[in-house]
């Protein structure tokens, strides 16, 4: 057999391959379907993580004791869109995000629901939240910290007002591009993003002497490259997915000044999660004004064997709160001692899978 019978062979059996996989997966599709139809009749959530994590678990097990090629990277890649294309089989919902389209956010939002969603852009956190919380959309998408700037204030004061539940978190790794139609670095003669992505490439601009150039500060980085793709003379720090929303060339990718740069996002709905195994919770604390609650309130978790991952203090329409993460379920036993003992204090905000320990 010489090379090229050799490789006709080996596609026959790719194709052959293929066709098994859609009919297993058209299959998927009828057993969800009447998961969805029981779902209706009792009122159940469609979206559950603890039990998407279950899945995934259980297929990274299966892959490893088959000796499999893919990684739990790569299981996660192909399942969470098989999962989100389920969902929608099941019951469309729309997906609220902090826009523009093309955002940071709106990246957050596709890596857990997947390209099949509707997704509907919000000009502010609180808008997404207002949503939500009228059920105009089912989902919101919001940024909560990222690794170099921080708390999202608006994200917190939102969580405080809103009677709203995490239901899961979201960690991307954050790289910015360089995208113009300039063919060289000398012909930008202004570049266009928002002041947080300004600082964080400020290295890379001081390098190539784009410190010197018009830096002009706007609300979106997605919003920059739309500039920039119709101003000659023109640049844009932006994520790789808003230039290419509006075809504007890349010139230089990942330039960050710190390649750890990561960005923690919360999903929001009307529900909650059961259990995983694998779980972290958010909570808000309001202590009352007496000495030494901070040390017994932190000592009330070290005793009950719970750890505190996050602690963080905030100012909420004047008042000092805490925004506070720790590992476990609110419904562990060991978690709901210690919360019924400060639930005047608590505003438990959702128990969600575990994505990360920190930023």
């Amino acid at each position: 057999m010489n090379n090229e019978d050799g490789l006709l062979e080996l596609r026959n059996q790719l194709d052959s391959i293929d066709n098994e996989l859609l009919d297993l997966i058209n299959q998927r599709m009828r057993v969800v379907h009447k998961v969805g139809a029981l779902k209706a009749k009792s009122g159940g959530a469609i979206y559950r993580p603890e039990r998407e994590k279950a899945i995934i678990d259980r297929l990274e097990e299966i892959n490893k004791q088959k000796n499999g090629l893919l990684n739990r990277s790569a299981i996660e890649a192909l399942f969470l869109e098989i999962f989100a294309i389920s969902r929608n089989l099941e019951l469309p919902e729309n997906i609220g995000y902090l826009g523009p389209e093309g955002s940071f956010t709106h990246q957050a939002a596709e890596a857990r629901f997947g390209a099949m969603s509707s997704y509907i852009a919000i000009s502010s956190i609180k808008g997404v939240f207002r949503e939500v919380h009228t059920k105009k959309v089912k989902f919101g998408v919001v940024p909560i910290e990222n690794s170099s700037n921080g708390i999202v204030t608006d994200t917190i004061n939102c969580l405080s007002n809103y009677n709203l539940k995490i239901i899961a978190e979201v960690v991307l790794d954050i790289h910015h591009t360089l995208s113009t139609k300039c063919d060289k670095v000398s012909d930008i003669k202004k570049i266009y993003s928002k002041d947080i992505a300004f600082e964080q490439c400020r290295r890379f601009l001081t390098n190539f002497g784009l410190d010197e150039v018009e830096l002009i500060p706007i609300e979106s980085t997605t919003k920059a490259a739309k500039i920039a793709a119709n101003e000659e003379g023109s640049a844009a720090i932006c994520p790789h997915v808003g230039a290419k929303l509006h075809n504007l060339p890349i010139l230089f990718e990942n330039i960050e000044d710190k390649d750890n740069n990561k960005t923690r996002f919360f999903i929001i709905s009307d529900f909650e999660n059961a259990p995983s195994g694998n779980d972290k919770t958010s909570i808000l604390v309001k202590f009352p004004d007496r000495q030494g609650i901070l040390v017994e309130f932190l000592t009330d978790f070290n005793k009950a064997g719970i750890n505190l991952t996050k602690i963080k203090s905030h100012i909420v329409e004047g008042n000092s709160i805490f925004f506070i993460d720790f590992d476990g379920h609110k419904d562990d036993e060991n978690v709901k001692k210690v919360l019924q003992k400060h639930t005047n204090s608590v505003k438990v905000l959702g128990s969600y899978v575990k994505e990360i320990n920190d930023i």
